[in-house]
């Protein structure tokens, strides 16, 4: 913890300290020279023997006031508030597809590795956006719920990894699904990033996912990830991370993915999305984010984030306190004199 939130300020206090010096002791050279000029000095003498003489305690009390203030605009700062702030966002969740599928290499290193890079650059330039992600195969699940925490965002697509949940297959209806569910609390248009190769092991639930997702007004954004020729899926790695064998089918057969582009189209088209066949991360992300335009902003809590609590009042009330005692404090006790003399 910092005590201070700018303790810059502190070191101003020992110039301003050394100005303040400087100017009061000009001030009493030049008050000097002038009085001897006008009155000389054993006049001078006599006419001001009277007055309070300055007292020490109330120099004191003047400087340590300055201080005070200083360490006011320092913000001195202890102890820890929750802080909630509301905002205009618009809504957004990424489903990534995490089957075994996409260990693919057809896009080097691996279809994977691109989709996870890609995000990793649309997160940063939708900053302040609020954005859920979903890992999927044939079920979806929630890896991180809808928010506005772009770090939290960027950690989870880190941790995406083929066949990281416990169920085979793929399901385009899954995330879908589970998207309008994540977003029906919303208004307006929302939108769903659907990363895949598209192949769909249960295509009959295809027509009833568009559906809901039209009834929840999300736009689908489908991007296509590999090539049309596929390519074969590894499947086991030595200790040095090389592929050692690849996915066969029940008969021993070396399974080929391929992209399956119709599928995705469908589902873009139908909910008035778009379909984007992944090229670059770069374009891809750019390409996702000017296909964002367009959505409905909505009322919602950002991130709630942990804050010292700024005390600066309480140096700033000893600070006026101390220079109201300077202005109040009498200037030393008065001389006592005898009738018709002065001392």
């Amino acid at each position: 913890m910092n005590l201070f939130a700018k303790p810059i300020y502190l070191l101003y206090f020992i110039p301003a300290l050394l100005v303040l010096l400087l100017a009061v002791w000009l001030g009493n050279k030049r008050k000097k020279h002038y009085t001897q000029l006008l009155f000389g000095a054993q006049v001078y003498q006599k006419l001001t023997a009277s007055l309070r003489q300055t007292s020490a305690a109330r120099t004191v009390f003047f400087l340590v006031g300055i201080f005070f203030l200083f360490v006011s605009l320092a913000g001195p700062q202890w102890g820890t508030e929750i802080v909630e702030t509301e905002g205009q966002f618009i809504q957004t969740v990424i489903a990534v597809d995490v089957s075994a599928s996409m260990r693919a290499q057809d896009l080097a290193p691996d279809r994977l590795s691109n989709a996870k890079q890609m995000l990793q650059m649309l997160v940063n330039q939708l900053q302040n956006e609020r954005i859920g992600i979903i890992a999927f195969t044939s079920q979806a699940f929630i890896q991180c719920p809808i928010t506005t925490d772009a770090d939290a965002l960027s950690s989870f697509i880190e941790r995406l990894q083929p066949d990281m949940l416990p169920v085979p297959g793929t399901s385009l209806a899954a995330p879908v699904t589970l998207a309008a569910r994540m977003l029906s609390p919303y208004p307006g248009k929302k939108a769903l990033i659907l990363l895949t190769d598209g192949e769909d092991h249960s295509p009959e639930e295809l027509k009833q996912a568009i559906e809901i997702a039209r009834q929840n007004n999300i736009r689908i954004i489908a991007i296509g990830i590999g090539t049309a020729q596929g390519a074969i899926i590894p499947d086991r790695f030595d200790k040095n991370g090389h592929v050692i064998d690849y996915k066969k089918d029940k008969e021993g057969k070396t399974v080929v993915s391929k992209l399956d582009e119709k599928t995705l189209v469908e589902l873009a088209k139908n909910t008035e999305g778009a379909y984007i066949a992944y090229s670059s991360p770069a374009r891809v992300a750019g390409e996702v984010e000017t296909s964002l335009k367009g959505l409905d902003r909505s009322t919602a809590k950002a991130a709630a984030h942990r804050v010292y609590k700024n005390r600066y009042s309480l140096p700033l009330f000893l600070g006026l306190l101390c220079i109201a005692v300077y202005l109040l404090w009498p200037r030393g006790r008065k001389t006592h004199t005898k009738k018709g003399t002065i001392k």
